[in-house]
């Protein structure tokens, strides 16, 4: 049976999981993380690389820095978003600070922004803080 593919946080491993088991907590085949974790994620650059490249569920990117106020006023929403979307998307988050490549190659001119990708291509971004409930719907649109 055909899956969406997803590649794992941890180990980098894609896995393939089929559509109806992803409200039902998948792990890794290879290192036994889960695959929809139900919160928001810290990335790196090249696992961010991956899976905006393979995932074939919704993978939102929010692009903040340590230093910067409205990224830390809306991580507890992201945090929020990531449980209520969990078997929709996969919600995880870049330093921008400690990866600045990314957001030079993207283009990011102002954090927090939030990037959304399916199938490797990105579908939408939004700046700027904003609540949990704006970032499910912005995520379902």
């Amino acid at each position: 049976m055909a899956g969406k593919k997803l590649s794992c946080f941890d180990c980098g491993q894609v896995n393939r999981v089929p559509e109806d088991k992803l409200g039902a907590g998948p792990k890794c085949g290879t290192c036994g993380a889960p695959l929809m974790p139900g919160k928001a994620i810290d990335v790196d650059a090249a696992t961010l690389a991956k899976a905006s490249r393979v995932d074939e569920v919704p993978l939102v990117v929010d692009f903040w820095a340590p230093w910067c106020g409205p990224c830390r006023m809306m991580a507890p929403e992201f945090s929020k978003a990531a449980g209520q979307l969990k078997s929709e998307a996969r919600l995880v988050k870049l330093n921008t600070e400690a990866n600045p490549d990314p957001s030079a190659r993207l283009g990011i001119r102002g954090i927090p922004t939030m990037i959304a990708y399916r199938a490797g291509r990105e579908t939408k971004r939004q700046s700027g803080a904003v609540s949990a409930a704006q970032i499910v719907t912005w995520v379902r649109g």
